[in-house]
């Protein structure tokens, strides 16, 4: 489906007081936007934010960056931003491409990366886009301290099998694996919907949903 350009989105943004406008000026610096210290957690490609923040308003001892490439997504968060009954102030935006973390990011600054219902971009010639791929891994794995780590959700096989086998062929360590997260007692224990887990598990779909963290050496095959 193409995506529906809203053309007031532009100006929206970029005079929000949410929205970090030039993000590279405050690599290694993300404790002065937040004005505290508090550990770093985004969230790529969040969407209209549901997900966001909800873990914001649960965990205020985190400060969280939602990155959405699109503005005329992002237009969206902002605006349910701007609609909470509570401010939230540990909530910045950024209007970016997930490439240029490490632009943004100092290593180590990112305590957590979350990849929630990502397009799969089903061309096998479109592989490395996926937020799961290798290629993206190298760029998460400049941004995150040693055992940083990244939680994936979806409701496509396919790309979750391809997440899986791209973080071991990367070096990185799977902690946890379910194929129903909302019947993993273990798993589901805290989980927060994003609308897009709420839409596909309403039909009856399964969500997967993995972890994995960034090591320093390649891992043996563990045969999930």
């Amino acid at each position: 489906m193409r995506l529906r350009n809203i053309p007031r989105a532009d100006g929206v943004i970029s005079a929000h007081a949410a929205v970090v406008n030039e993000p590279e000026k405050w690599k290694g610096n993300w404790k002065d936007v937040f004005g505290n210290e508090r550990p770093v957690h985004i969230e790529i490609g969040m969407g209209k934010g549901q997900f966001l923040m909800k873990m914001a308003e649960l965990h205020p001892e985190i400060n969280y960056v939602g990155i959405e490439r699109y503005s005329s997504v992002l237009l969206r968060a902002v605006e349910r931003y701007d609609a909470l009954e509570a401010h939230l102030a540990n909530i910045r935006f950024i209007c970016m491409d997930a490439n240029h973390l490490a632009d943004v990011f100092a290593g180590g600054e990112v305590a957590k990366i979350y990849l929630n219902f990502s397009d799969p971009w089903p061309k096998a010639k479109h592989a490395k886009r996926r937020l799961v791929s290798k290629e993206f891994l190298t760029v998460f794995g400049k941004v995150l301290p040693p055992g940083g780590e990244v939680e994936f959700k979806t409701d496509n096989v396919g790309l979750f099998d391809f997440s899986l086998q791209q973080a071991k062929e990367a070096g990185w360590e799977i902690l946890a694996v379910t194929r129903d997260l909302h019947h993993d007692e273990t798993m589901n224990q805290g989980n927060v919907m994003t609308e897009y887990e709420e839409k596909f598990s309403a039909k009856g779909n399964p969500i997967h949903k993995c972890i994995f963290h960034k090591t320093t050496h390649p891992l043996e095959d563990t045969g999930i």
